[in-house]
């Protein structure tokens, strides 16, 4: 009898530890997949106006505003396929006032993902097509909630893909202390113009890759760094640079874009209704 209980706790034993463990993914299931991107400033927590911070080039400087669009996200999985999420599910306006625009929530095929690539910015051929078919965050109506009218020129008929403003002591008078950093450009519509669109690629495996399951989110969390506009491989002074939008000069900042998004970690396996 005490052989048969033995054996009974055994088998529970086992089928409990079996049923906890990750049987690998199904390819004809999905998941929840999210990026999520938080902005700091340096190594440092980002404040708005009310904390000083100092560029590499010795100019102090404070933030009131920081809005960036995240499109066209595309997955790679380890046996080298990739997947890219359907373009109307793949626009995301970060508003960094606004925690609850931090993540960027998707569907796609479950698997263990060791890269993922965004573009910073919106695509030509979303920029091109009409009015009504740029709808949630690309949206021009306000009625719709989205923030998408404010982040595009009218004269240009494009988006900002990054809205970076602040004041500095550096400036003259002239200038009010303000700073403005309108970036965008995606290419031209009827003749060529400044393309600003940036692809990055992130390699998830040093930091954890993305095992997405069926009944789960796996999220990817970024820390996207605003101090790069200004301390990148391109070094961009606020005093000489107050005012940048669409002009030549934009390119310079635009190619800071992908020095600004580091890996820091990856949680897999929380359950779908979970908050993180």
């Amino acid at each position: 009898m005490k052989n048969i209980i033995k054996f009974l706790i055994l088998s529970l034993v086992i089928v409990s530890c079996n049923s906890s463990e990750d049987v690998g993914p199904d390819t004809s299931k999905t998941g929840e997949f999210s990026l999520e991107f938080d902005t700091i400033v340096g190594d440092e927590t980002l404040t708005f106006d009310s904390r000083n911070y100092t560029n590499s080039q010795g100019e102090s400087f404070n933030v009131s505003e920081v809005k960036y669009f995240i499109s066209n996200i595309e997955l790679t999985n380890e046996n080298g396929t990739t997947y890219t999420v359907p373009q109307e599910d793949s626009y995301f306006l970060i508003n960094a006032a606004n925690k609850n625009s931090r993540f960027t929530k998707v569907t796609v095929p479950e698997g263990s993902y060791k890269s993922v690539s965004f573009v910073l910015g919106i695509d030509s051929l979303r920029s091109t097509k009409p009015v009504e078919e740029r709808t949630g965050v690309l949206s021009f109506n306000p009625e719709s909630g989205h923030d998408g009218g404010s982040m595009y020129w009218g004269w240009n008929s494009g988006y900002i893909f990054l809205k970076f403003e602040g004041s500095s002591p550096a400036l003259p008078a002239s200038a009010n202390g303000k700073f403005r950093y309108h970036i965008g450009g995606f290419g031209g519509y009827s003749a060529p113009t400044i393309n600003n669109i940036k692809k990055i690629t992130i390699d998830l495996s040093k930091s954890g890759k993305a095992e997405v399951r069926s009944g789960f989110r796996s999220n990817v969390h970024f820390f996207v760094d605003i101090m790069k506009v200004f301390n990148g491989s391109n070094k961009i002074s606020i005093a000489s640079n107050p005012t940048v939008m669409f002009s030549a000069f934009s390119v310079n900042i635009a190619q800071n874009f992908t020095e600004m998004f580091t890996h820091d970690h990856t949680e897999n396996f929380v359950k779908s209704e979970e908050e993180l």
